[in-house]
This record gives C-alpha cells, structure tokens and sequence, in this order.
C-alpha cells in the first residue's frame, strides 16, 4: 500500500486524483472556486468527499475551510483588470488558506462584467494555466450570471423549502440582477444598468472612476460627472435615489417608462404576479442586512438604504440569502464519474474525447404523440440564453429525457428540432452531442447520421444522469466494452453562513 492510502471502516479511500477511479470506494478532492468580477474578487477552499454509488461516486461530504477576503478587483491606468495585482492577492490566499496551488485537484474560474472581456480574461487564465486542466472556467454573461446568484444566494432552494415565489435582487459594482424562482427554478429574469461602483470617489468627493451609467444617471438629475472633479453629498442623494427608481420599477411593473426600459440588459420580467418573499444578494446586500458598515468610495451604502425603504413600503417578506455577497463564486466542481452504455453512436470516432462541455437541459416539449419542431427548437434556445451560450461559440452537451414511443417520424422531429435549436454551435462546426438518460442514444444517433445526414461530428450517449451547471468529458470508446467513460463536473454552490467580511486591497 502506498503512503497515500490507508484503511478507514473497511474501505479504501486517496487523495490523490491520478489514481484509478475504478478501484476505490472514497476519493478526497482538494477544490477552489474563484469569483472574479468587475467590482470585486474573492475565493472559496474545500474539502469533498466522494463515495461510489453503482457506476458512479457523488459528493457525500464538502468542506468550506477557507473564505478568502474580498478584494476591490485593481485596474491598470488602461482600465482592464491589473493581473499583477490580482495574482499577487490570490498568491497570498493561497497561502492563508495553507494550499500549495499543485495540491489543487478541482476548482471553478467563474468571470463576470468586464472580466470577461477578451483581454482581462487572457490574462486572469494565465494565471491558473499550470491548474488549466483541473479547473471549469465560466464566462458568466447576464444570463448565466443572474442564474448563478439566484442559485448561489439560495434564492432557489428558498422557493422549495418555503413553497413559496421568490425574487432575488443581485446588486453589484455595475449591475443589478433580477430573478423570480419558483419550485427550485427561475423562471423569469432580468439586468438592469443600476450598480454601486457606476461612479468611485475618495474620501475628498474627487471622482476616480466613472462608467456610462454614472454619468447618464448625473445627466438625469442634472449635473455632470467628470473624471477628477468633485461629486457633492447632495448628487450623490440625488443619483442613488433616480437609481433605486429605475431599479425598483425594473422589479415590480410590467410596462416600463423608456427611461427604465433603456437600463436593460436582458427582457424585462413579466411581473405578472407578486413575490411572496424578496432577498438581496451581491456586494450592496451586506449593507441591507447590515453585514457591513464600512464603506468603499462608492454608492452602495445609499443604494442599499433606498432600495431596503422601497421594499419595505411594498409590504413583500424580506428574508436574508443563504450567501449575499458570495452568492456567484461557486464552492467546487465536483467529480461525478458515469459509464454510457453499449446504445451509443460516435461518428466519426476521432471526435473523442471531449474536455469540459457545458450541459444544456432545456424543457423539450415530448409528452405528445406528434413532436413539434419549432418548440423543440425554442425549448433548445432559450435554455442556451439562460446560459449564455446563445452565440455557438462554443461545443454543448445536450441533455433530453426521452417520452413515448421512438417512431421513426417522432425521432426525424427531434433531431431536426435540436439540430435547428443548435444552428449556431452546428454553423460553427461543433460536434452535435446528445445525452440521454434512457437507452435510446444509439438509435437517436444513426438516425442524425443516416436519415437526416447532417453533417457535423456526432456523439450520442445515454445511461446518463446530468443537470443545468454540469459540464462533462466524455472519454475515448472502451474497446473492451464498447462503452464510453464520462466525467461529469458539477458547479457546487456555497451553503456555509460565514461571509468573511474582511475587505483587502493589493497595492
């Protein structure tokens, strides 16, 4: 036995992921996840244990051993993110958190605003390119973004466990994300262009920092707002009470002024219903929940205070997240190991393997008899938007949960409905690859192939479980077995109470 094993209640268990996962009973991961966004940076250290179950192993114990402080993301003179300064933050976590980087089994790299920005983001992935292969990185556009902190802060699982419509208010240095979660999903989202740090001042009132935002809103109430000049008590009152205005219109109507409607970054909400219960999260809702005091050259202690006076006056339960300010870094990316089964399809089979695809789960209309291609379509497209991955720039792994019989006019349906929902990816010159939790997939993918002869790169597996946040390998076929092996990387969100509110600049 060597020194990285050991006994413990009759199995056998490592910690060292080079190991074969096929001869162990318990593997203990070492993860990270790392929030970088515009207005702030942070990090979250865990411990997983995974247990084997059937084919598969799935997280039975997670950890959080360390909370990094929360950073002031720095900027160069140019205005993109100083890597410099960021690396040398994440170094020193690194070190509070007692990790050597290479001891790093797994993690999460999730870029939100102008992190993911072409440059910002070639630079920050320079800084983990030694752990590449180990890490999910995310591009979190306002979609995905919104997604993750209605997940994140709890928003979601609140909707189960109280049965109840919940909205969460995601405020942070740029924009403010809106989502209405209902039985653990969102079901309706927006962004506005409302965030604490639109405008950034010293303790003199001098104004270091400005975006469009800021100076639209001082346009607005009637000043102008100029890079080294002055931002009086009274603008400031005046900018933050216009913002919490279009902020909260943006929450509760459904016909918007033009003046608000402009603001958006995604639909407006239907606000065809009122929320049972509202929580804040993002970098504002420490100052709604009194979690913070200090402040940081920026809007959000006025912000807070305005938006907490509006939902207060609109008699809607406010109830505090699970996480406020965390609630978009994600804790881990789980290993969840899976076996296809024999009713698989790959053409051509150099299209293996696959690293690091993003699951789709849309809501596939499949009950009926007749298949409607156009709704498969749309089901196809909306999930990618809720994702971000509306544009194709990218290989995604579709996931269906098949019904009713397998006609061969129910299965031309099917295929041609998720082929035109996945134009993008197909125009792109991605793979199509389907996932299917039944045995259907070798069915499904001959008939890509030979009946609607599409011409992309095929790979059709099944026998497999996936949910919205994974994202998978899929390795080379077994000869032996004529199976495929999977690894299926979960996004872990965050369910300790400890914040951390230990704010840190790196000079």
């Amino acid at each position: 036995m060597s020194d990285d094993e050991e006994f413990q209640g009759g199995r056998v268990f490592f910690s060292n992921v080079r190991r074969s996962l096929e001869e162990e009973d318990e593997i203990r991961l070492v993860s990270v996840g790392v929030d970088i966004g515009s207005s702030t940076s942070h990090l979250v250290f865990s411990r997983l244990l995974l247990e084997r179950l059937d084919n598969r192993y799935i997280v039975t114990e997670r950890e959080v051993f360390h909370e990094s402080d929360v950073l002031l993301t720095p900027y160069a003179d140019d205005m993109t993110i100083d890597a410099k300064k960021l690396g040398a933050f994440i170094d020193l976590q690194y070190e509070a958190a007692g990790v050597d980087p290479s001891a790093i089994d797994t993690g999460a790299l999730i870029l939100t605003g102008v992190a993911v920005r072409r440059a910002n983001a070639r630079s920050i992935g320079e800084l983990f390119a030694a752990q590449a292969g180990k890490f999910v990185s995310v591009s979190a556009g306002d979609g995905l973004e919104t997604t993750l902190a209605a997940f994140g802060s709890g928003a979601a699982a609140r909707s189960i466990r109280d049965n109840k419509r919940v909205m969460n208010i995601d405020i942070g240095g740029g924009t403010s994300k809106i989502a209405v979660c209902e039985a653990g999903e969102v079901i309706d989202m927006t962004a506005v262009d409302v965030g604490a740090r639109i405008v950034s001042f010293d303790a003199d009132g001098t104004v270091t920092r400005v975006e469009e935002a800021g100076r639209r809103f001082a346009k607005e109430v009637g000043f102008e707002l100029v890079l080294g000049g002055k931002i009086s008590e009274d603008q400031r009152t005046a900018m933050v009470e216009c913002m919490a205005d279009r902020l909260f219109e943006a929450m509760t109507q459904s016909a918007l002024k033009p003046e608000t409607a402009s603001l958006l970054r995604l639909n407006p909400l239907k606000n065809d219903r009122k929320p049972e219960v509202i929580q804040f999260s993002g970098g504002v809702s420490e100052y709604v929940y009194s979690l913070q005091s200090k402040g940081f050259g920026d809007l959000g202690p006025r912000l807070a205070k305005a938006m907490l006076k509006r939902v207060q006056e609109w008699g809607v339960t406010l109830e505090q997240p699970d996480q406020s300010i965390r609630a978009t870094v994600v804790g881990a990316s789980q290993y969840t190991v899976q076996v296809s089964g024999s009713t698989i399809f790959v053409a051509p089979m150099e299209t293996l393997p696959l690293r690091n695809m993003p699951v789709v789960v849309p809501d596939l209309p499949l009950g009926n008899e007749e298949l409607d291609q156009n709704a498969i379509a749309d089901a196809v497209r909306q999930a990618l938007r809720r994702l971000d991955l509306h544009e194709g720039e990218q290989a995604v792994a579709l996931c269906y949960r098949w019904e009713g019989s397998a006609m061969f006019r129910r299965l031309d349906d099917f295929c041609k409905g998720v082929h035109a929902g996945l134009s993008k990816q197909m125009e792109n010159g991605h793979p199509l690859v389907l996932v299917g939790d039944g045995d259907i997939g070798g069915l499904i993918g001959i008939h890509v192939r030979e009946e609607a002869k599409f011409s992309n790169a095929v790979v059709s597996i099944d026998g497999i479980e996936l949910k919205e946040f994974d994202f998978i390998d899929i390795g080379a076929l077994l000869e032996t077995s004529g199976a495929v092996p999977v690894v299926i990387k979960s996004l872990v969100f965050p369910t300790t109470s400890a914040l951390g509110k230990v704010e840190a600049t790196v000079t």
